[in-house]
């Protein structure tokens, strides 16, 4: 893929999940830096037969891997954590989340068997961490498994929210309810 992008455009390039279930992996860049939302896997349908499991193509970010910043994981479901262990070494980058998002991905790691360390680091909600020339925020948010975030995406040229999985629930029965002020756009 080749496509001419300006260092002072703010892009959202998703490489998988966006109009499919599954293979969440989008890239936002700004500055010349490039960032990756969820690196998840997708599972085969009946024409695939032998086939375990569906990964993004990651041909383009590959090609700029000395410019991307790091992986944020949105949260603990195959779909956005699942191709990690599969794909992080082409990378080679930071991996980061939540506490849970990363105790469950540690595990997974474990399992795999992997012959190498890959770099995890926990983010708290309702803090800006500085990724290049873009600043994030982790949003709480509910849905079917503990920790899910939202992702605020600050920069010069505008703010972006990221949500990736989601649902309003007055009574979670895991975690805490969405922080609606801060996915109620103000910006």
């Amino acid at each position: 893929m080749d496509m001419k992008i300006d260092s002072d455009d703010f892009v959202f390039l998703p490489l998988g999940g966006s109009g499919e279930i599954g293979m969440n992996a989008n890239l936002y860049h700004y500055k010349g830096r490039w960032l990756m939302v969820d690196l998840g896997i997708s599972f085969p349908d009946e024409s695939m037969p032998g086939v375990d499991v569906v990964l993004p193509d990651l041909r383009f970010i590959e090609a700029r891997k000395d410019k991307l910043e790091a992986i944020i994981l949105t949260h603990a479901h195959e779909d956005h954590f699942g191709a990690v262990p599969y794909l992080w070494k082409r990378l080679g980058v930071p991996v980061y989340g939540t506490a849970f998002t990363l105790a469950l991905l540690h595990r997974k790691l474990a399992e795999s068997r992997l012959d190498y360390k890959i770099p995890l680091h926990e983010l708290d909600f309702n803090i800006t961490y500085d990724f290049g020339p873009l600043s994030v925020e982790l949003v709480q948010l509910t849905h079917s498994v503990p920790d899910p975030a939202a992702l605020v995406l600050r920069s010069d040229k505008g703010t972006v929210l990221h949500t990736g999985d989601w649902k309003f629930d007055e009574t979670p029965m895991l975690g805490e309810d969405t922080d609606r002020d801060k996915t109620t756009p103000d910006w």
